[in-house]
């Protein structure tokens, strides 16, 4: 007996999210998916292994001969599949009682949004199982991106991930509700600019989702209307004369600009590109016409460039920053003085409304130790055909973030981390420079791993604070006072945090995204 693994190329997020305190979320639930696998004769191209193993095994005393095991895959189908195997008997005899695949016969796993639109389950090895103590007919697994229960011995398992929403109940219009447990990482969360009942979410792992009723629930991408790069979508930019039109950065290489890829567990190097979407992020044609095949992780449209023939530029990871004058037809390399030869890894690409442009490269290591050739945040004065490097009297070897303020472009915040560099520099925290970039001061440090700076459109004075794995105490902070004092926010239970959007009709709400776990809802002030 055997099983099955997630596609090749594949990773999970861990994390977890729980509706608890002040703070809800928002999006839908999380199942790794990053290839549709192929099934071969045998079934064992896409095994964990050759000979199947077995991790967990559970019983209770209520009635201790009733004992379940759970395997590690030889292939996709069953009985090759991991799955959940029952006896009654001690271990006599075993029935296997898991079928999450709906490709095949005796599926008996509530649907998710991927097994809806894909028609197929990414399996994976369990995480955890947990029974009753009292009834032995009760059992829920967890991988590493579902939760599945049963309370009939698995005859049928329910999903605790996520939920189906009766008024749409088949693809390709199906939804789902939030359950509040939520395991990926999020980029950027946005409410569309024409029609604020749309929103949009840019995932790692599941790549993008999108809501049509104010994130009640949530629309996994189409499998036919998705661009080539399916795993991470980073950025969107919305054309601010025509409804329903949007560019997206996208790419097969995610947690840029996070610690998998800067300390080498993710492999750096693949592909990705800008693809436009003209029915409201329902489906998407890339647009790569001069556009290296590597990550786009940043993307930004200038809005005083005419109808039709929009300007954009891009950050491409390891290739620097590229231009569009002609709304995505093509593209052109824009990187004169931007990073080193060595070093062109632009994370995020920032327009300011004055027309200044900035770039931010961050860390590259090699050879055990952090570069600090190319590394910074760069400004364009000239539409991105020359740059200059910003930060050069305070250098950092690690920045993830930067925020300009939006009606200074002098006045910027950059988040950096440590590096334990040779010279033993302490660099993680949130900087700030009033004289764009002659100087700068470090407004905080909390931990390690500062990941950005974000301003309250309407209050001038609000200053959130994001930490970004590990942080030793809350992920998220506030100043009220300009940054001369930060508090933790509390009642958000998740300390991972990355990004922070103020709700554009309510300011007593914000928007939070993290690395893990996924996008939350909540107050925001004290």
């Amino acid at each position: 007996a055997g099983g099955s693994t997630v596609a090749a190329g594949a990773s999970a997020t861990y994390g977890g999210g729980h509706p608890v305190g002040p703070y809800t979320q928002t999006g839908p639930a999380t199942v790794t998916v990053t290839a549709t696998v192929s099934i071969d004769a045998d079934g064992n191209e896409w095994g964990a292994g050759d000979v199947c193993q077995y991790h967990r095994v559970i019983t209770s005393d209520a009635r201790p001969l009733t004992v379940y095991a759970c395997n590690a895959s030889t292939g996709i189908p069953p009985p090759h599949h991991a799955t959940v195997y029952r006896s009654d008997d001690g271990g006599d005899s075993w029935q296997a009682r898991y079928f999450p695949d709906p490709r095949f016969p005796g599926a008996n796993v509530d649907p998710d949004y991927t097994t809806s639109e894909d028609g197929q389950y990414y399996q994976d090895l369990s995480a955890s199982v947990v029974g009753s103590a009292s009834d032995p007919e009760t059992l829920v697994l967890a991988d590493s991106g579902c939760l599945h229960a049963t309370t009939d011995g698995g005859k049928r398992w329910s999903a605790g991930h996520t939920q189906l929403n009766a008024r749409d109940p088949a693809p390709p219009s199906a939804s789902w509700r939030n359950t509040g447990l939520n395991v990926t990482s999020c980029w950027n969360f946005y409410r569309d600019p024409f029609q604020a009942n749309r929103q949009y979410v840019c995932y790692t792992d599941i790549g993008f989702a999108r809501s049509l009723d104010s994130g009640a629930s949530w629309r996994w991408w189409a499998a036919a209307g998705r661009p080539p790069w399916r795993n991470t979508c980073y950025e969107l930019a919305f054309d601010p004369a025509t409804p329903g039109k949007v560019w997206g950065a996208f790419s097969n290489v995610h947690d840029i600009p996070n610690g998998n890829i800067i300390w080498g567990n993710h492999n750096a190097h693949g592909a990705g590109g800008v693809a436009l979407s003209i029915d409201f992020a329902t489906s998407w044609t890339a647009m790569t016409n001069g556009l290296p095949s590597a990550p786009v992780t940043s993307l930004v449209l200038d809005p005083g460039s005419p109808v039709g023939g929009r300007t954009l530029y891009a950050g491409v990871f390891g290739e620097g920053v590229f231009v569009t004058r002609d709304d995505g037809a093509s593209w052109s390399p824009a990187s004169r003085g931007l990073g080193s030869e060595a070093n062109r890894r632009v994370c995020r690409v920032v327009l300011h409304r004055d027309g200044t442009l900035f770039a931010l490269v961050t860390a590259m290591r090699r050879d055990a130790g952090f570069l600090a050739d190319g590394v910074g945040l760069y400004r364009s004065r000239d539409r991105a055909l020359s740059w200059e490097l910003v930060n050069r009297s305070t250098p950092l070897r690690w920045p993830k973030d930067v925020t300009v303020d939006p009606e200074n472009s002098a006045l910027i915040y950059l988040s950096a981390c440590d590096t334990n560099g040779p010279d033993g520099r302490e660099e993680g925290g949130l900087y700030r420079s009033s004289d764009a970039g002659a100087s700068w001061t470090r407004l905080a440090r909390e931990g390690r791993e500062h990941f950005g700076a974000y301003l309250h459109p309407r209050h001038p004075q609000w200053i959130y604070m994001t930490l970004c794995e590990g942080a030793p105490g809350a992920g998220l902070w506030l100043s009220t006072d300009g940054g001369a004092q930060f508090k933790p926010v509390t009642g958000l239970p998740f300390s991972n945090v990355q990004r922070v959007v103020a709700d554009p009709d309510d300011a007593a709400l914000i928007y939070v995204t993290t690395f893990g776990g996924g996008v939350w809802r909540g107050p925001a002030g004290p």
